[in-house]
């Protein structure tokens, strides 16, 4: 790959893409090296040998290789299709399946069987059931605080249409942290999250606080916002109480998706990460290869409790 040494420039070129149009190379920083360890052996094996999901491979995380090799993986719940087609992700979408009861135990024997310190459980979204698959998000922090008892979790949840009780079911199971992404700036939700809604997802995030969790929130850059829009978004979190935060940059998953519009440097990611710590976030992970659960067992090593 070749290294781009303007951002501006490089900028400007990305705002030329279009769906459709193949992406252009990404810059030097994005080199990812790819090896298959034991332990991303081990991870693949119980996966696939329970019929589980990972969101590592269904939204083609970067970070898979390095991730899995150091024993973390971010299960995926209520199957691998969504009800939903937000214009950033790589995750099917169309008419789901019957939800899997049999699901939740399944992951807490892989979590066993990993000898897991820390699990991230996330999900599609299930907007054709009526607690968006929240029952399933419970049982499944029951199974694994059965049966691993020693195991902090982390949920990640959507947004449930806004519907209260969903999540106060889930936050009265007691995860470690729930999660919720914010994803991107009010000004895009309409083009990039057409089914979901800003005020929403903000609002869930403060019920969840008032509910007496620790809480946290991810967004992307890369999809057109300014980093003006950025820092607003920042603000708007900690408003509610927003615990800790990711950011990291945008990547097309395939030509029919969004395009990026720009690539942000490592430095105006720890510029941004400094902002965020100033505003108060007790974590800021922010860097071109974060992804909401990077690192997220370090996250846990945080005075949060």
């Amino acid at each position: 790959m070749r290294a781009i040494v303007s951002i501006d420039e490089l900028r400007k070129s990305r705002r030329s893409d279009t769906p459709g149009v193949a992406p252009k190379r990404l810059p030097s920083w994005f080199k990812v090296r790819i090896q298959q360890g034991s332990d991303y052996l081990d991870i693949r094996h119980n996966v696939d040998r329970r019929g589980l999901h990972t969101i590592c491979e269904e939204a083609r995380c970067p970070n898979i290789w390095e991730c899995w090799n150091n024993r973390t993986a971010t299960f995926l719940i209520l199957g691998d299709i969504c009800t939903r087609r937000c214009h950033y992700c790589a995750v099917k979408t169309g008419r789901p399946e019957s939800l899997d009861t049999g699901e939740p135990a399944r992951i807490a024997d892989a979590v066993q069987a990993l000898t897991l310190r820390h699990a991230v459980i996330t999900s599609v979204n299930r907007d054709d059931v009526s607690d968006g698959g929240a029952s399933i998000f419970v049982e499944t922090i029951r199974q694994i605080r059965y049966k691993v008892p020693s195991c902090t979790i982390e949920v990640l949840i959507p947004d449930f249409l806004g519907k209260a009780s969903p999540l106060t079911s889930v936050m009265e199971a007691g995860p470690d942290i729930l999660n919720h992404n914010i994803e991107t700036v009010p000004r895009l939700f309409p083009t990039i999250r057409p089914q979901g809604k800003f005020d929403r997802s903000l609002e869930l995030l403060n019920r969840a606080k008032q509910l007496g969790g620790i809480t946290k929130s991810g967004l992307m850059a890369g999809l057109g916002e300014t980093m003006g829009e950025l820092r607003e978004v920042m603000d708007e979190l900690r408003k509610v109480g927003c615990d800790i935060l990711t950011i990291g940059q945008y990547l097309q998953p395939s030509r029919d998706h969004e395009p990026v519009h720009q690539f942000y440097t490592p430095e105006e990611f720890q510029a941004l990460k400094r902002e965020g710590l100033a505003l108060g976030f007790r974590h800021v992970e922010s860097g071109p290869h974060v992804r909401s659960s990077y690192h997220a067992e370090q996250q846990t090593g945080n005075p949060l409790k």
